[in-house]
């Protein structure tokens, strides 16, 4: 039985399973292959700007913090990808992680980004955090957020875990979920 196992899972699925087998090994990926990644990515991701006429649009790459590799498309009108609130753009953002992952055999970080919208809203919600947090130690009252997406939330967290004058926690559900900050 034991056969079996080691055998399944030393194959990886996907049209790159030597760049799958080094990055699950915790290898650091040559230029090469982190090309052949950003290659892979940007192709998917013009084939489905190619829905909304704007498969020519520039696309920028970069490294993001976290090693993440970060997609921006960089074409005017294209608010249509970001929806209200940046809630489609997380879809797209999910459909098309789902994309290249089948199409490497393994998960790697790719995000896609809107005329840096995703950046922008990244720094207003820090700073709302900042706000709020101060405000709650003010008035020693709480303050609730508004509603966010649990990766928003997640940033407030982060933001706020070292101030030791606020507290944090979510509470509600999805759509409605909010990050509360409380006194310490």
């Amino acid at each position: 039985m034991s056969d079996i196992n080691e055998e399944t899972s030393t194959e990886y699925s996907g049209d790159y399973p030597e760049i799958a087998a080094a990055y699950k090994a915790g290898e650091e990926l040559s230029d090469e292959q982190l090309d052949t990644i950003a290659d892979v990515a940007i192709s998917i991701l013009r084939s489905i700007l190619g829905y909304f006429d704007a498969s020519d649009s520039p696309i920028d790459e970069y490294e993001g913090d976290e090693g993440e590799l970060i997609l921006d498309v960089t074409a005017p009108d294209l608010a249509v990808l970001i929806g209200r609130h940046g809630r489609t753009l997380e879809s797209l953002q999910t459909m098309f992680s789902l994309l290249v992952s089948r199409r490497l055999g393994f998960r790697y970080p790719v995000s896609v980004d809107v005329e840096g919208y995703k950046s922008r809203r990244h720094d207003k919600v820090i700073s709302m955090a900042h706000s709020a947090a101060a405000r709650a130690v003010r008035q020693h009252s709480t303050v609730s957020l508004p509603p966010m997406s649990a990766y928003e939330r997640r940033l407030v967290h982060i933001a706020l875990r070292e101030n030791k004058k606020v507290d944090t926690h979510s509470e509600g559900s999805d759509p409605e979920r909010r990050v509360v900050i409380t006194v310490a």
